[in-house]
């Protein structure tokens, strides 16, 4: 008689394992999370998210008492969200994965990837092609955003930059810079050259958050030496829950466990006058 067992038995009896998690969660460090307004969910590739919005009007003003009130025709619209997914496939050996913990760092590895993937998405994405709508393009690729000077020696050009978008109606809260521009805007000395006084912070002490009251954050998927300002009202996203699935079917001829990590993302800029770039540093041209 023939042993029953899970690779001659229907998958019913012995079904992949797949878990679903919520991105707000998993993700969360993600800039997609933390950085845009969320306008849905959804699968697959030709449908998108249609996301309405009320055109920002300027038609209010004072009227008399009992006076009419004149009417106004908000002006109606909506951006169109497209997604594309961000996977990873892993194969170990069936005795690597059931090796301890072994799971649980493949899992958590596998998150830091679609994170640093997630966030290279939004930041710097290259623009598609026509016909190609998505992937969508990074921020600093997005025609519209305010460029602001270049930050060399003191902190005015992003001083001019944050009120420059608060005249555009910007709520501005994040400033993402990439790792050099991180380390040159700490460097930046208090009076001259010669001091080890920090324009930011004292060189003993630990960089401290906000910078100008924005939130700072460090990402090494901006381009080298720049940053953006973020009000995250302007950017609408759509992504999907983070989905992990493990099968030991996939790589039956070889005795190893596929382990799969699946999230969609995709995201618009609805009003990119309110998003801003600059230099950080000394760039040569």
């Amino acid at each position: 008689m023939a042993n029953i067992t899970t690779p001659n038995t229907p998958i019913s009896w012995r079904p992949d394992q797949i878990h679903y998690f919520d991105a707000d969660k998993i993700l969360s460090e993600s800039l997609y999370v933390t950085a845009t307004t969320k306008g849905g969910d959804i699968q697959g590739d030709a449908p998108a998210v249609r996301v309405p919005y009320v055109d920002d009007a300027d038609s209010a003003g004072f009227v008399a008492e009992g006076a009419e009130i004149p009417e106004d025709d908000p002006e109606l619209d909506e951006v169109l969200v497209y997604t594309r997914k961000i996977a990873r496939l892993v194969k170990l050996s069936r005795e690597q994965y059931n090796q301890p913990n072994v799971a649980s760092a493949i899992a958590q590895s596998v998150r830091n990837d679609l994170i640093r993937k997630m966030d290279r998405a939004l930041l710097a994405q290259t623009a598609p092609v026509a016909p190609a709508v998505a992937p969508a393009a990074g921020i600093v690729n997005v025609d519209g955003i305010v460029t602001g000077d270049a930050i060399t020696t003191n902190l005015d050009p992003l001083v001019d930059l944050i009120a420059e978008l608060a005249a555009n109606d910007a709520t501005p809260r994040f400033l993402i810079v990439d790792p050099l521009a991180y380390a040159f805007l700490y460097k930046l000395k208090s009076d001259d050259t010669s001091s080890n006084q920090g324009l930011l912070s004292a060189a003993t002490d630990a960089p401290t958050s906000p910078i100008l009251g924005l939130t700072t954050q460090v990402s090494n998927a901006l381009p080298a030496n720049s940053g953006v300002v973020i009000d995250p009202a302007a950017i609408v996203s759509a992504y999907s829950q983070l989905e992990i699935a493990t099968s030991d079917q996939a790589y039956f001829t070889s005795d190893s466990v596929a382990v799969r990590a699946t999230v969609r993302v995709g995201h618009t800029l609805v009003r990119p006058q309110r998003i801003g770039k600059l230099v950080i540093g000394d760039v040569e041209a």
